[in-house]
């Protein structure tokens, strides 16, 4: 065998050996991610709320709503008068701060999946329709868009739970039509873009249909921004679900939601410091690596921002 036939096979197995297809892609997209080290200890931290919350029936040490009557205000358990069976003290009513918690994790993170999934749907099909049609069609679509963008959006969610009734629902409800117009336009400007390309005319030259050709032909490449997008809405969506349940236009009690239990603890701020501070902290560790991971997500995902 020839010197120049082994350094073929050598340079075709090396070839053979490197990762292709979308395996190649989650390893370029990980590297690139992990540079930036505020996201990744965003991811894990978001990570743990997501265990946190799914196995809140095993990690609470008790039910969020079960009273102990002779535990009213307790402090945490590093405080004169705390207990080890309270580690993050008591509330007016004598139920566990801690387990309250853990189980308000479920309601963020679902106000959060319900808010994006429907904001990311809704909001992609108009961009769509928008950014494909143009004309009238995109007229109609962004002036309503620029109406609701007009209004400050915690007092449109406001008059908008309203008008529905408080509750959990209405407030989800509310906040997804507050964020739909960020989805809109920013799907809008991506499907412009796209329109311009080679891989969309000659899709049309072949007669592509119009349906495909938005769906399957031009909104996978405008998914990158929309995921950034989405990561950013979810932070959004629990901090909105947390000011309507302080107002009182959110989650009811005693339904253990952070912004709920805020409500439920402002006239104790005084003399019962942490039934306001612990909720206020999930609230702001959770929303912070939320808004990290989203940082990295952007840096992944923007190709202008990697290295050549």
């Amino acid at each position: 065998m020839t010197e120049t036939t082994i350094q073929e096979v050598e340079t075709l197995e090396t070839v053979d050996d490197r990762p292709t297809g979308f395996k190649s892609q989650l390893i370029e997209f990980w590297s690139y991610f992990s540079e930036n080290r505020g996201a990744v200890i965003g991811l894990f931290f978001f990570l743990g709320v997501v265990l946190i919350a799914v196995f809140a029936d095993f990690v609470a040490p008790h039910l969020p709503n079960e009273q102990f009557r002779d535990a009213l205000l307790q402090p945490p358990f590093w405080q004169t008068g705390g207990d080890f069976k309270f580690l993050l003290g008591t509330d007016a009513i004598g139920r566990d701060m801690l387990s309250r918690l853990i189980y308000g994790s479920r309601y963020s993170l679902f106000i959060g999946c319900i808010v994006v999934s429907i904001s990311l749907l809704v909001g992609v099909i108009l961009g769509l329709m928008a950014g494909f049609f143009r004309g009238r069609v995109d007229t109609f679509i962004m002036r309503i868009m620029d109406v609701v963008l007009a209004f400050p959006s915690l007092l449109l969610a406001l008059v908008l739970v309203a008008i529905l009734g408080p509750s959990l629902v209405n407030a989800m409800i509310a906040i997804a039509i507050v964020q739909q117009p960020h989805y809109v336009r920013l799907t809008r400007a991506a499907v412009m873009s796209e329109m311009t390309r080679d891989y969309v005319t000659a899709a049309r030259v072949i007669g592509v249909k119009s349906l495909r050709l938005m769906f399957i032909t031009i909104l996978p490449n405008c998914m990158a921004p929309l995921i950034v997008q989405a990561a950013l809405s979810f932070s959004t969506a629990i901090l909105d679900a947390a000011a309507l349940g302080f107002l009182g236009m959110g989650a009811q009690p005693p339904t253990p939601e952070w912004g709920t239990m805020l409500a439920e603890a402002r006239e104790f701020i005084l003399r019962a410091w942490w039934v306001v501070t612990f909720p206020g902290v999930a609230i702001l560790t959770t929303v912070l690596a939320i808004n990290l991971m989203g940082d990295g997500l952007r840096d992944a995902l923007d190709p202008k921002l990697k290295r050549s």
